[in-house]
């Protein structure tokens, strides 16, 4: 119990002290007129309030992620509260905040594009090539769940839930950003507040006491699973997710001012931090041993652990919890993946033909390519999606950070608050991929030594940007509209 409300400690304390001192290095300028202003148009760009724009950000870059994620982190037993706090508030947190201000100040721009102005043309082209297609993955993940639910709680066949999903996608994707996100989900961010509260003050009455710290991997399958660096993918929202990144533009065209993106960006990690701490608090507590959590997993899958915990702590009304959790909160998040993709496409598009790609039937029909392939993945296999989600959706964070480290470099301010955690994510990345049967599935030893050189010949590309001499500029934005 100590670790747990000593991670909670820290997590508050990451944001009231190192937030500002990211805020600090970055610079912000409320005299400058944010792209909501500059850009308004109606639709994706419009002023909003910081709290409404924070607990969208939170419901964006949340749904389930930090959730599931931590109970499947939970398995691995207390070492995952350290993953979630340090990685949370000195890579989460700082990944988020990079990515929505860099938004603001390059005229809301997406993250492909913000990729290609530090990082080349042809790690943009890459960069937009995967985005995209991890948007089409998360999407997909968080859609056959919430209709497989439906299929059980409603009159509702699979196939009829999907096409009710997907229909609600096409409209929401489309509409303003301040029509349905705007207005509602404020409301399902509260909610996914409320979850978590709950369920953190259910956790000092349960049977079992929340575990303390201790360092051994407690997975049931640990000779298969080691920590390093598998807890670090399993555990992405609620720690670091490249997700995120293709998020943060959207409250990025919707902000008055500059110093909001320390609440919105920053905030709404460390909210996810404390939401995912909780879960996997609940997921080592309630069922009594990782052993147990295993069993449950296999039986009911992450939904039914989350169903199984809400009604035992909460009763009916946290059964009704559950499911509105397990429905409603994926929905929105594959709505927004979606409308990203959308604005990457028009993005990429308009570059190719150098001309802005506006209005909204050109908005519908660049939904067509992403949703397509969207739709055909939701007949497959949610825990072979997941795990492909993990390891894409960690690569994006990484290029993200080394994104955010050329602008503070280029600018010649603090960048190891950014290229520190990029070394960091670049190994996890590297061996993973070795390593984990979705990649090549070598043997650990293996996978170490493989993953090593390929972080050695990117740390010394980073030595090499290092020791390029350099002439300290401000930030301007860009000089065409992100579309």
């Amino acid at each position: 119990m100590v670790t747990f409300l000593a991670s909670i400690i820290l997590l508050l304390l990451g944001y009231f002290v190192y937030a500002k001192v990211v805020e600090r290095i970055f610079g912000i300028n409320d005299d400058a007129k944010t792209p909501a202003y500059t850009n308004n148009d109606g639709l994706d760009y419009k002023p909003m309030s910081w709290w409404k724009a924070s607990l969208i950000q939170l419901l964006n870059i949340a749904g389930l992620g930090p959730i599931f994620g931590a109970i499947m982190g939970a398995l691995y037993g207390p070492v995952a509260f350290i993953w979630i706090v340090v990685g949370s508030i000195f890579a989460g947190a700082v990944h988020d905040y990079f990515s929505g201000m860099l938004s603001i100040r390059h005229n809301g721009a997406q993250y492909p594009t913000l990729v290609g102005k530090y990082l080349g043309k042809y790690a943009r082209s890459i960069i937009n090539l995967l985005s995209i297609g991890l948007m089409i993955l998360v999407a997909a993940a968080f859609t056959a769940g919430p209709a497989q639910l439906m299929a059980k709680v409603t009159p509702l066949g699979f196939m009829a839930s999907l096409l009710v999903i997907f229909a609600y996608f096409l409209i929401a994707a489309v509409l303003p950003v301040d029509k349905i996100i705007g207005k509602v989900y404020p409301i399902f961010g509260a909610i996914l507040i409320f979850m978590a509260v709950s369920i953190g003050i259910g956790l000092f009455f349960f049977d079992n006491p929340i575990p303390n710290l201790t360092l051994e991997n407690m997975h049931p399958n640990k000779g298969e699973t080691p920590i390093w660096p598998l807890l670090m993918v399993t555990v992405s929202c609620g720690a670091i997710s490249g997700f995120h990144s293709t998020q943060s533009p959207i409250l990025a065209r919707t902000l008055k001012k500059e110093s909001e993106g320390r609440k919105v960006f920053f905030g709404a990690m460390i909210a996810e931090g404390v939401i995912a701490l909780i879960w996997a608090a609940a997921g080592m507590t309630f069922f009594g041993s990782t052993g147990s959590l295993q069993a449950a997993l296999d039986a009911g899958g992450a939904a039914g652990v989350v169903n199984e915990i809400s009604q035992s702590t909460l009763g009916a009304f946290g059964g009704v919890l559950a499911v509105i959790g397990v429905i409603i909160l994926p929905v929105t998040t594959g709505d927004t993946a979606l409308r990203s993709s959308r604005m990457m496409l028009a993005d990429l598009i308009g570059r190719m033909r150098k001309k802005e790609i506006s209005g909204k039937l050109n908005m519908f029909f660049l939904l067509i390519p992403v949703a397509i392939p969207t739709f055909f993945l939701t007949q497959i296999d949610y825990t072979f999606l997941w795990r492909y989600v993990g390891w894409s959706n960690q690569v994006v964070a990484t290029v993200m950070l080394w994104t955010a480290a050329m602008y503070l470099l280029h600018n010649q301010k603090f960048h190891w608050i950014c290229s520190v955690p990029a070394l960091f994510m670049t190994a996890v990345v590297s061996i993973y991929i070795f390593f984990a049967p979705e990649g090549f599935g070598l043997s650990y030893n293996t996978s170490m030594i493989l993953g090593s050189i390929v972080w050695l010949m990117v740390a010394t590309w980073f030595v090499i940007q290092l020791l390029k001499p350099r002439i300290a500029k401000p930030a301007v934005n860009m000089n065409t509209k992100a579309s």
